[in-house]
């Protein structure tokens, strides 16, 4: 149930551990062995106390978009498509910069 629950956005391994210890139920349980008063349980928790899904993909999209409207240095690399937290660019950063524009190889 530990890795189960990551699968939900917004929980990690930390967040699934909580809610399983304040659910009274065993980390290494299987998913398929949950009884419908167990998922109850569990959901009404993570309603409770945790953002998550639409919410939270909001809420981080939001706090991107407050960077951005600032101007500090974090927002002009979000607006800029480059990476934010200091990693090289002059080789790798593909995943944030896009497939390579040769010199040479328009023609």
């Amino acid at each position: 149930m530990e890795i189960a629950l990551t699968y939900i956005h917004g929980i990690g391994r930390t967040s699934a551990r909580k809610i399983l210890e304040r659910a009274n139920l065993a980390f290494n349980m299987k998913s398929d062995d949950l009884t419908d008063n167990d998922v109850t349980a569990i959901r009404k928790i993570i309603e409770g106390d945790f953002a998550v899904e639409g919410d939270r993909r909001r809420e981080v999209a939001m706090d991107i978009k407050r960077l951005m409207d600032l101007g500090c240095y974090r927002g002009l690399r979000h607006r800029k498509g480059l990476p934010v937290n200091g990693q090289r660019t002059k080789t790798n950063a593909r995943t944030r910069k896009g497939p390579r524009r040769g010199a040479g190889a328009r023609r």
